[in-house]
C-alpha cells in the first residue's frame, strides 16, 4: 500500500454493512455518507439496484458490493478486497437477517438451516474473516443487529428468535474473547419499528397452508399474532432513521456497552426481565396475546 493510501487509512475508519439496500441498513448508510468513513455497502445482488434508487451512489470513499452472507465466496471476496484497499474492515455491522413465520410444528430443515445461515451462520462468519486484522491492530468494532426477538419469544416466530438467540450467545461470548485486544462488540436491539417490513416475513409451506385455513390448527395463532404484528408496526412511533442513529452513536462511544436496546419497547422487554421472576414474566405475557383463551379450540 502506498504512503497516500496509509494516510488515508488512518485519517478514516472503513465500515462494512450488510442489508445496506433497504429498510435500517438503507438509513444507515444515508447517516453514515454525511460521517467521515469509508463504506463499504453491501446487499445480496438482486437489490443492487435499490441503492441508486435510495440515493446512494459508489465514490471515492463508498463501494457497493453484491454480498450474499450465506455464500462463502462472496463473504471472502469482500473482506479480502476491503483487507488489500483499504487495510482492513474497522467497524463491521451485521444487519441483513430475514424473519421466518411458522410454529414448530410447521417448519421442517430446509427452513430451518435457511433461517440460521442468514441471521447466525453468515453473521458468525464474516466477524471471523475480519477478526484477524483488527486482532493485529488492536482495535476494531462489531455490531450485530439483534432483535426484541432475541430476548424474547413470540409464538409462531420460533425460527426467528431462535437464529436471533443465537446470534445473542455467541455475541457475548465474543465479547469476553476480544477485549483484551480493544475490540469492542455491541448487539443493537430493535423493536416495533415503524415500517412494512413484515409484509417480507416468510412462511413456510406449512404455516402459509394453516395461516389461511380457519379449519387448521394453530390458524388462529397465525391470524391473531398477524394482525398484532401489523398494528405493531404500523403505530409505534420508532423509526428506521431513528434506530440507525442508535447504531451509529453505539459506533462511536468510546466504550459502547455489549446490549444496546434501540426502541422503547426493547427497554421495556428488559426491564421486565430482569424485574419479574421467569415464572411470573411468561405468565404475564401469555396472558396479553391476543384472544389466547380461544387458541386451541
Amino acid at each position: 500500500m502506498s504512503l497516500r493510501g496509509l494516510a488515508e487509512v488512518g485519517a478514516r475508519e472503513t465500515v462494512l454493512v450488510t442489508g445496506a439496500s433497504t429498510g435500517l441498513g438503507l438509513e444507515l448508510a444515508r447517516k453514515l455518507i454525511r460521517e467521515r468513513y469509508r463504506l463499504v455497502l453491501t446487499a445480496r445482488a438482486s437489490s443492487m439496484a435499490r441503492f441508486s434508487a435510495g440515493g446512494i451512489l459508489a465514490g471515492d470513499h463508498v463501494i457497493l458490493r453484491p454480498l450474499d452472507v450465506t455464500v462463502a465466496s462472496e463473504r471472502a471476496a469482500v473482506v479480502a478486497e476491503v483487507n488489500d484497499r483499504w487495510g482492513g474492515v474497522d467497524v463491521l455491522v451485521n444487519n441483513a437477517g430475514v424473519a421466518y413465520r411458522a410454529v414448530v410444528e410447521h417448519f421442517r430443515e430446509p427452513e430451518a438451516r435457511a433461517q440460521m445461515e442468514i441471521n447466525f451462520h453468515g453473521p458468525m462468519e464474516l466477524i471471523r474473516l475480519v477478526l484477524p486484522r483488527m486482532r493485529e491492530r488492536r482495535r476494531g468494532r462489531i455490531i450485530n443487529v439483534s432483535s426484541v426477538g432475541g430476548m424474547m419469544a413470540m409464538p409462531t416466530m420460533a425460527l426467528y428468535s431462535a437464529s436471533k438467540f443465537a446470534l445473542e450467545g455467541a455475541t457475548e461470548s465474543l465479547w469476553y474473547e476480544v477485549h483484551p485486544w480493544n475490540i469492542h462488540v455491541s448487539l443493537v436491539q430493535p423493536g416495533f419499528i415503524h415500517s412494512a417490513s413484515f409484509l417480507n416475513t416468510r412462511f413456510t409451506a406449512l404455516s402459509r397452508q394453516a395461516a389461511a385455513d380457519p379449519a387448521a390448527a394453530y390458524h388462529g395463532e397465525y391470524a391473531h399474532m398477524d394482525r398484532l404484528i401489523a398494528r405493531l408496526m404500523t403505530r409505534t412511533g420508532a423509526r428506521p432513521e431513528s434506530v440507525a442513529a442508535v447504531i451509529v452513536r453505539t459506533m462511536q462511544r468510546r466504550r459502547p456497552p455489549l446490549r444496546v436496546p434501540a426502541t422503547w419497547d426493547a427497554h421495556v422487554f428488559a426491564w421486565l426481565r430482569r424485574l419479574l421472576p421467569r415464572q411470573l414474566y411468561h405468565g404475564v405475557l401469555y396472558r396479553s396475546l391476543p384472544y389466547v383463551r380461544a387458541w386451541g379450540r
